[in-house]
């Protein structure tokens, strides 16, 4: 009987093991193959390589200035409440 239940344990195990395996080939030969181009690339030309960094950050000041934009538009139509006691918390 200690035999069945070792061998239903190696089965379990080693499907789990395949499953994570295939998680590790999923990723590595598939989905970061862009960013293994990206690091060989960056020997080559430096800009080229960090071109996502450069998107993200334009992005990024994009939606900050049309946040303070807002802010300003807020504060000019006399919206915002710059009062201390603006929530009922701070009484």
């Amino acid at each position: 009987m200690d035999i069945l239940y070792i061998c239903a344990v190696n089965i379990t195990f080693y499907k789990m093991k395949a499953f994570f395996e295939g998680i590790q080939t999923l990723f590595v030969d598939f989905l970061f193959k862009p960013l293994d181009w990206m690091r060989t690339l960056e020997l080559s030309n430096w800009w080229l390589a960090n071109i996502v960094s450069w998107a993200l950050m334009l992005i990024c000041a994009k939606y900050v200035i049309y946040w303070c934009k807002e802010l300003k538009k807020h504060q000019d139509n006399n919206e915002e409440n710059q009062d201390t006691t603006a929530h009922s918390f701070l009484k």
